[in-house]
């Protein structure tokens, strides 16, 4: 019988208060990350982490001690793994994180176990960044090899526009706009929010921001919103860097001084974590309360939606059969980013 490993590559979050430093120093310590060389970058990466870990764990100790994102993760991987079960296919599906367990190298040595015939490599990042999917990829790729697999691996760039990710996103949208409506709030503002990423890494040919907008015109289209019923805006900016814009707050902020009501919708994340539930939730509910907005909602993240499992699952049976190392789903996938390259440019951040 046929064997298939499907890898989920995702963030990975501090599960205590204990691990949130030497979670923001891995973080840190990523090349892809911090953008310098060695010993600088180590440098760098323990000195910031000590300067975050403070609000950082005030963070997490808002979620009960430790981020959500892995029991989320693991949720996922099962409903995939139940869907993948096809007669004359033995299918596991394992979880890589990139900053915290389970590490690459955990992920490996269990892949190495199972003995797959092949191995499919599926981010839970639906639009493409180097900063995310290629430094995933290339942690594995090292795990893999010190764990002396050879079976072949398949990666899978994006799924931006996939049907399912969208049915999902759509539904779950659908039913934040009803839940407004029913309050006699007024027609809602709709904000679509996503990761925020510095200027110069766009600039250098990270794809993420064209992806993100894919995503984008796909939900308003499947929400039957349009062009002018919609606005984009990225969140969890940090640092002295120019960020991509409009910020998310920003945004919040002209539609409650605009006394309309408001729903949010993720886009970027498929998993429930620090940004969605304390920065969406908590800080940005307020700040839209301050300004006066008449409603807020924040719509919830896919999960295991059916539709967004079953779009991974249609994901990972047309990959299996296709002759390339990169497979490609959705608009705005450039043959440069997708080879993996990460650019010169500044530091990022990210939160689990």
């Amino acid at each position: 019988m046929k064997r298939l490993g499907v890898v989920l590559t995702n963030l990975g979050g501090p599960d205590s208060l204990e691990a949130v430093t030497p979670f923001l120093t891995n973080l840190f310590s990523d090349p892809a990350i911090i953008r310098v060389a060695n010993p600088w970058r180590a440098i760098l990466a323990r000195f910031i982490a000590r300067r975050r870990a403070r609000a950082a764990r005030a963070i997490y100790a808002r979620l009960g001690g430790g981020s959500p994102l892995l029991a989320n993760t693991l949720a996922q991987a099962a409903a995939l793994e139940a869907c993948l079960q096809d007669p004359g296919r033995e299918t596991r599906v394992f979880i890589a994180m990139r900053y915290w367990h389970p590490f690459s190298d955990e992920a490996a040595a269990a892949v190495a176990r199972f003995q797959p015939d092949q191995i499919l490599l599926l981010p839970l990042y639906p639009q493409y960044s180097t900063t995310t999917t290629a430094s995933s990829f290339a942690a594995w790729r090292a795990a893999a090899a010190k764990a002396g697999i050879a079976a072949p691996s398949q990666f899978v760039c994006c799924y931006p526009t996939e049907p399912g990710f969208i049915a999902a996103l759509a539904e779950l949208a659908k039913a934040g706009l009803e839940d407004l409506r029913a309050r006699q709030a007024g027609e809602p503002a709709v904000i679509f929010t996503a990761h925020g990423l510095p200027e110069r890494i766009v600039k250098v040919g990270d794809p993420y921001v064209e992806q993100v907008g894919a995503s984008c015109r796909a939900l308003a289209s499947a929400l039957g919103l349009g062009q002018g019923d919609w606005e984009l805006g990225f969140q969890s900016r940090v640092g002295p860097l120019a960020w991509i814009g409009p910020g998310t707050d920003e945004l919040i902020v002209a539609a409650g001084e605009a006394k309309k009501a408001i729903l949010v919708v993720p886009v970027s994340f498929v998993s429930e974590h620090s940004e969605t539930l304390v920065e969406l939730d908590v800080d940005y509910g307020k700040l839209a309360a301050d300004h006066g907005a008449t409603g807020y909602v924040r719509v919830a993240t896919v999960g295991t939606h059916p539709a967004f499992i079953a779009g991974l699952a249609r994901i990972v049976r047309d990959a299996e059969t296709a002759n390339r190392p990169i497979v490609a789903f959705g608009a705005g996938c450039q043959a440069k980013a997708c080879a993996m390259r990460v650019p010169a440019s500044g530091p990022t951040t990210k939160g689990g």
